[in-house]
């Protein structure tokens, strides 16, 4: 577990071709393209705290369902609404 969390949250993360805004929104990305729903709260929260905002967010999940299809968007549409409310809470 240690190896594989060093090697994803230091080494990948780190490098410096990519900006951790672009890091995020590729990650952000992929989950919901991929159906992985249960990851897409930690990693959109990452997101915006690494700069993505709310409106870009939202056109990330409308550019996707087109992509990836609606079934992947509408299945990441709750969580990524309960993300906003609980960021705007704070």
């Amino acid at each position: 577990m240690q190896n594989t969390t060093d090697l994803l949250f230091r080494d990948l993360w780190l490098r410096s071709a990519l900006a951790p805004r672009d890091r995020s929104l590729v990650t952000v990305s992929a989950l919901i393209a991929s159906g992985q729903v249960a990851q897409i709260t930690y990693h959109l929260s990452r997101a915006m705290d690494n700069g993505l905002t709310q409106g870009q967010a939202s056109e990330v999940l409308t550019h996707i369902a087109f992509y990836a299809g609606w079934p992947n968007a509408f299945s990441a549409l709750p969580v990524v609404k309960d993300v906003f409310e609980k960021r705007q809470k704070h």
